[in-house]
């Protein structure tokens, strides 16, 4: 307790009765020499800067694609609907509080994948010709509620916490307007929501799990935004200190401090008290273990000795085609000889999903300049979905059937521990939401991998009866889960086997197919909706 007074551990009570603990570390600030700006009192050069909507830890990442190297695990339930929200940390204070600082802190301290951090200054209203002559002189307030465009937070932050994929804008602070791209952000566990009004809006109040008010001296707030307008935003120092008195004090004082009472953790010093950021994390990572969930147990247990749904569609098991199982099937069969006949397969399988797109009449004139009465595919676009690793191979038959198509990616693996799906990576086309999607896997045993697919899908609005899930070889347990939890959605193979080992391997089966197609060694405990190795993309 030597680091810790007894002073420094007090207790706020609000009207209501809530308690809200302050906690201090004992580590101190500084004197407010060494944190002013080391630049000229004039005008600095402009530098564009926009607000940051950012998704951390990505821990592999190379120039065309980020991977986490520890995936997400499933967000909703065997019936494939929504059963786990994201925790979503508030974190609110005055400018230059240190609210990102301590944003960051957490995010280290947590050190788990999928957190995002969302700041409130992405979400400024964008401003009038009017409004922003007055921005120009200093002369607009930026620090009043008005200035948020609350409705946009609140369903954005609202469908960010129901695992949606979500569009948030890009403000530049120097043409203080919303840039043309915004940024997508999607499969948050922990989503840390950070700035001045977080606690001002009632309905934004209901969303948070966990509110944190960060309480830092008025003297050391007004250092630290003197330095960052200027070194970062380009004003001048006169500009910086009339906006201060003038909005940023009076707003602090009448919109921001009165909201210190509804925190359930104060934290005086920001990113300096580490014993306050250690208090948060224990406290997060509970809740989070609490939330855990175990699909692919639930699955295998369920929608025994059930008839096969409707929604199921499997290729006739003519002669040809159960001539080109028997080959694949065949331990001994070469890769050479895998490859060719798997593909022969994929080509039937997509051509036959194909005829499952809605279309109308179209009618043409042939070069006798008669009418005939076609038909045309009636819908706006088709997207191709591989599910990494093994899904990827199905991807040349269907570019060699649909021109011009859409291809996304989608990479789960199992975790060895818990033998649960993970989301590890995706990159989906844009505007994919008003698509019809045909999603790609080679072998579907109990389904947990497809059923992750997915409710991505359906995550990024997709609609579930525009999804047509294939896959060459599919377990009854497997097409089972899938029907059962999306019961609108489509779903083509070549075969089906009954069974599933307890390596939930199906039987007879197949084999590791992206082993054998890539010429790669199984593991031991190889699943076949596993993808043990990185995708080449």
């Amino acid at each position: 307790m030597s680091a810790i007074s007894i002073e420094d551990r007090r207790i706020k009570m609000d009207s209501e009765e809530k308690t809200s603990t302050v906690v201090n570390s004992g580590v101190g600030e500084g004197s407010l020499d060494r944190l002013l700006p080391s630049v000229t009192m004039g005008l600095s050069p402009r530098k564009r800067t926009t607000s940051q909507c950012k998704s951390e830890p990505p821990l592999l990442r190379t120039s065309k694609r980020t991977i986490y190297t520890a995936g997400r695990p499933p967000w909703y339930n065997e019936h494939g609907t929504q059963s786990k929200e994201a925790f979503v940390i508030g974190l609110c204070g005055g400018s230059a509080s240190g609210k990102t600082t301590v944003a960051r802190k957490i995010i280290e301290a947590l050190d788990v994948p999928w957190v995002v951090l969302l700041s409130m200054d992405s979400f400024y209203k964008v401003l009038t010709p009017d409004q922003q002559v007055l921005a120009a002189s200093n002369d607009y307030n930026f620090d009043h509620p008005d200035a948020f465009d609350f409705d946009l937070l609140t369903h954005t932050l609202r469908k960010l916490k129901k695992g949606k994929s979500v569009k948030i804008p890009v403000y530049d602070f120097t043409t203080h307007g919303r840039q043309k791209e915004w940024k997508t952000v999607y499969g948050a566990s922990v989503i840390i929501f950070e700035g001045i009004m977080a606690f001002t809006d009632k309905e934004l109040l209901q969303l948070l799990d966990m509110k944190i008010f960060v309480d830092t001296d008025s003297d050391i707030r007004l250092v630290r935004r003197l330095r960052r307008d200027i070194t970062e935003r380009g004003r001048d120092i006169e500009g910086v200190i009339k906006q201060y008195n003038k909005f940023v004090k009076p707003a602090f004082e009448q919109y921001i401090e009165p909201t210190m009472r509804l925190a359930d953790i104060v934290v005086p010093r920001g990113g300096c008290n580490m014993v306050a950021i250690d208090l948060i994390v224990q406290h997060v990572h509970s809740q989070l273990e609490e939330r855990e969930l175990s699909v692919r147990a639930a699955l295998a247990s369920a929608h025994q000795a059930q008839p096969l749904p409707q929604t199921l569609s499997v290729l006739d098991s003519t002669p040809q085609v159960r001539g080109m199982h028997t080959i694949i099937r065949n331990k001994e069969t070469s890769r050479d000889e895998f490859i060719f006949y798997s593909k022969r397969l994929m080509r039937l399988l997509i051509e036959r999903a194909l005829s499952f797109l809605p279309s109308q009449i179209h009618v043409v004139q042939t070069p006798q300049g008669e009418d005939y009465d076609g038909r045309a595919f009636h819908g706006k676009r088709i997207t191709g979905v591989s599910i990494l690793r093994a899904g990827e191979t199905m991807e040349p038959a269907l570019r060699a059937v649909c021109k011009d198509v859409r291809i996304g990616k989608i990479l789960i693996q199992t975790n060895q521990d818990t033998g649960e799906p993970e989301l590890h990576y995706l990159r989906l086309p844009k505007d994919i939401s008003e698509d019809h999607v045909i999603l790609m896997d080679c072998t579907v045993s109990t389904g947990a991998a497809a059923m992750m697919a997915v409710r991505v899908l359906l995550d990024h609005d997709v609609q579930e009866e525009k999804i047509l899930l294939v896959s060459l070889l599919m377990a009854e347990m497997g097409v089972h889960s899938v029907a059962y939890a999306f019961p609108q959605v489509k779903i083509i193979t070549t075969a089906v086997d009954k069974k599933v080992n307890d390596l939930f391997h199906i039987i007879p089966g197949i084999g590791n197919f992206g082993d054998r197609y890539f010429g790669t060694d199984a593991p031991p405990d190889w699943s076949d909706e596993e993808m043990m190795d990185e995708p080449s993309c």
